[in-house]
């Protein structure tokens, strides 16, 4: 069986007893980054034997772990944080044990974009995950689909693009949409910015310091103007326009 098991994106205390317990037991780990996973397993006393599986050798490793998955090894696939396949290596994999008819699990846990979206008082019952934007080609295209999306919207980004992207959102989306920037998710200096793009963009330009860590932005969605139906009553449904 192939286990998909989330590890901690910034708090060690996250992780789970099942992760721990499943890290422990299968006979090797496919890891995005071997340097960054040993620690974290040293924390835990898992001894287990780690491969390194990222996105510039997982074409050419798919077939081996296929391969010994039928020959009835236990295998756990992990990234350096988060949920693998979330904008991480692990689809590829995961594609072929189903293809394969391999049995394969994956164990709740960690992800940056669920606690961020949550927290960030925006409407969370329907979203849209973006993930993260393309650096150049096609990157236009999607910030205006974005802009016209309905539901809220999730984007990953790194420190180094964070004002680029709070630019570019403020110029497709406009100056007075509603944005929360969250970094730093379950760690000791977490923060969330919150405002108009146009605001949260002066914070991160007066303080290019805070600009750190992982970074999930929230965007809302674009507003829906609602009017009643010309016929009926108070409690009769708002019709779209």
């Amino acid at each position: 069986m192939l286990f998909i098991v989330p590890t901690p994106i910034g708090n060690l205390d996250d992780m789970t007893y099942r992760a721990v317990k499943t890290l422990s037991e299968v006979d090797y780990i496919l890891a995005e980054d071997t340097r960054t996973s040993k620690p974290l397993l040293q924390h835990y006393g898992i001894q287990t034997p780690l491969r390194a599986h990222h996105a510039h050798n997982e074409h050419q490793a798919v077939m081996q772990v296929v391969n010994d998955l039928k020959n009835g090894k236990k295998v756990a696939l992990i990234s350096d944080a988060g949920t693998p396949g979330i904008s991480d290596p692990g689809f590829l994999v995961v594609r072929a044990c189903v293809e394969a008819g391999l049995e394969l699990t994956c164990l709740p846990g960690a992800t940056a974009f669920v606690p961020a979206l949550v927290a960030s008082g925006l409407p969370c019952d329907r979203f849209y995950f973006e993930g993260f934007l393309p650096h150049k080609k096609g990157r236009q295209t999607r910030l205006q689909v974005i802009s016209v999306m309905e539901n809220t919207v999730v984007l990953y980004e790194s420190p180094h693009r964070l004002l680029k992207c709070l630019e570019q959102l403020q110029e497709f989306c406009g100056v007075d949409r509603k944005v929360v920037v969250c970094r730093e998710i379950s760690k000791m200096y977490e923060e969330k910015a919150r405002g108009s793009v146009e605001e949260v963009l002066k914070y991160y330009s007066i303080n290019p310091s805070k600009i750190r860590g992982e970074i999930v932005i929230i965007i809302a969605g674009m507003e829906v103007v609602k009017k009643k139906k010309k016929y009926g009553n108070d409690d009769d449904e708002e019709a779209e326009d």
